[in-house]
């Protein structure tokens, strides 16, 4: 697992997670023996029952896991690709890659931690987009230059509002050849507590591997999100849609 200098510590983790660092740590420790044992994933509402904790309590954790990457560690293991764990830069108007673990397989596509991205383009930028607020969206689309990064990338206003719209209404971003050739990638929403979204989870792989697992993707992403959301935000035509909850080759690029 690749780690940037501001990586959060496990230390931190018990000592932030919850009021108490022993009680943390002993929550920590449950949560991360009951998602190894559970081999299909598990909700919230499943993990707080298994652990003995209240779900509040748990969000913390299972976000901190985020952050230091087991969860995420455990989504690349069932996928055997790429798998990133991509933020939104809000002022720069970017996704950035701020975690990531390379796919085993010898053909692969990789992106240096902190490399960053158009929101138009790349499944990590298009979910991030699509599930900001409609002032962002239309001053974004206002000020951008819809470059083409790649025959596929999409420079037409009309048709990414539209782009947009679908990805927000089926909770995942799809993107195949249009940020880099023979790449491609799905990406699905982390929700925050208000029901906003500033990171997700992306899975990057080549496009002839990539779509014959891409709806098996879609259901780890799903579950792996629904975890850290932990959530039931707004309903779609007031705000982000939820997702749906269960009770030797390198080549440089990255969708």
């Amino acid at each position: 697992m690749r780690r940037t200098a501001s990586s959060t510590t496990a230390a931190e983790v018990t000592e932030t997670a919850d009021g108490s660092s022993g009680r943390s740590s002993a929550r920590l420790v449950a949560a991360l023996e009951a998602l190894t044992r559970a081999e299909e994933g598990m909700g919230l509402a499943e993990l707080s029952i298994a652990v003995g904790a209240p779900k509040s309590s748990l969000l913390g954790i299972l976000r901190s896991l985020v952050r230091l990457g087991y969860l995420v560690q455990d989504l690349h293991a069932r996928t055997e690709e790429t798998v990133f764990l991509v933020q939104l830069d809000d002022v720069a108007r970017r996704v950035t890659y701020v975690e990531g673990i390379d796919s085993p397989n010898p053909v692969r596509y990789t992106v240096p931690t902190g490399t960053t991205r158009p929101l138009y383009v790349s499944a990590g930028g298009l979910m991030l987009l699509a599930f900001q607020d409609p002032a962002f969206i239309d001053t974004y689309l206002r000020s951008v230059s819809l470059d083409p990064l790649t025959p596929r990338t999409i420079t037409d206003v009309g048709k990414l509002r539209q782009r947009l719209q679908t990805i927000r209404r089926d909770g995942f971003a799809v993107s195949l050849g249009e940020t880099v050739p023979g790449a491609a990638g799905v990406a699905a929403p982390i929700f925050n507590a208000d029901g906003s979204v500033t990171a997700g989870l992306l899975i990057a792989a080549p496009i002839e591997r990539f779509e014959k697992q891409l709806p098996r993707f879609k259901r780890l992403l799903q579950d792996a999100t629904s975890i850290v959301s932990g959530i039931t935000p707004p309903p779609a035509a007031a705000g982000p849609r939820p997702p749906r909850t269960r009770s030797g080759r390198t080549a440089r690029g990255g969708d």
